[in-house]
């Protein structure tokens, strides 16, 4: 019998969750994502110094300002690994906006035409790179309109049902509900333990996937942040899975039977009214986790993002 991880590419698309290009030649997946931490480690890794030193000379050719420089050598340096790590897949890469621009529509487009700009600069066409965001209301109605550009977009940090609700109402391309962050918070709010079957972030991805396969959206569902193998396991058959290296290697070494947990209806429904920001802010209000999830997470990828500046601004 062939190992999980190949029994499971059989029904779901494997997108690798790293920015390091080793571990990506390993596994060989299908598309590739990189979000701010990921990026401050794919900087440390000393094969690497050569794209730093490559977008720091850039950015000193673009503006005189230390500031806008520093801004500019992380933007480039995001679409100089990007492009690389698309040597080895044959699908996307998922490039992340700037986290502290969450909650401005404007500036987050603005980042995002950016970033494309520089992918077909590089060459690399637009079809091949996803603009990633975070799932507030400014993200989504940025994404809404990025959309009818032609630029792709992966909303991530997705911790409720109406932050899926609106990406799929958006026409958002693809969105990432986050398991793991999900079960942490659960267990460190309740004590309780979790089995897989009832780990409250599979749950919720279970229950968007079966939403947008009921109403025929077109969103595709990428599970992300898992924890351990058995979270995977129980959402295999979900559209993709954005997998650390670490657990794809468990996946690897494993040989046992994998079943097929999620399976699209074909008994389609008309969908339901869409919802308002008011609606979609009051839900983000009653749901506790979800919003300290979502503002944890944009702290955290904004001071990693920060980490990386300085790295970038000792070069300048």
């Amino acid at each position: 019998m062939s190992n999980k991880l190949s029994q499971l590419k059989e029904f779901t698309t494997i997108v690798a969750d790293t920015g390091d290009i080793t571990a990506i030649k390993d596994f060989l997946p299908q598309d590739a994502t990189t979000n701010p931490s990921l990026m401050l480690k794919a900087a440390q890794i000393p094969e690497y110094a050569p794209f730093l030193d490559q977008a720091v000379a850039w950015a000193k050719t673009q503006s005189n300002d230390k500031d806008q420089q520093i801004l500019d050598a992380g933007d480039k340096l995001a679409v100089i690994i990007g492009t690389e790590i698309l040597k080895y897949v044959p699908g996307r890469i998922s490039t992340e906006v700037d986290a502290r621009l969450s909650f401005d529509k404007e500036a987050t487009l603005a980042k995002a035409r950016k970033l494309i700009a520089l992918y077909e600069e590089a060459g690399v066409s637009r079809d091949r790179v996803l603009i990633k965001a975070a799932s507030t209301w400014e993200g989504i109605k940025a994404a809404e309109e990025l959309e009818k550009e032609g630029i792709n977009c992966n909303l991530t940090l997705l911790f409720s049902f109406a932050q899926a609700q609106a990406c799929a109402e958006a026409g958002v391309y693809l969105i990432s509900p986050f398991v793991g962050r999900i079960l942490d918070w659960y267990k460190k709010s309740t004590g309780q333990k979790y089995t897989a079957e009832t780990d409250p972030g599979v749950v919720s991805v279970t229950e968007i996937y079966n939403y947008y396969k009921q109403h025929g959206y077109k969103t595709v569902v990428m599970g992300a942040s898992f924890r351990n193998i058995g979270e995977i396991e129980q959402l295999a058959g979900c559209d993709r899975l954005t997998i650390s290296p670490n657990l794809l290697e468990e996946l690897k070494k494993d040989e046992g039977k994998l079943e097929r947990k999620l399976t699209p209806t074909t008994d389609v429904k008309p969908a339901p009214a869409a919802i308002t920001e008011a609606a979609f802010r009051w839900a983000m209000n009653e749901d506790a986790m979800a919003t300290e999830k979502l503002s944890e997470g944009i702290r955290n990828f904004a001071a990693d993002q920060r980490k990386l500046e300085v790295t970038l601004a000792s070069m300048l």
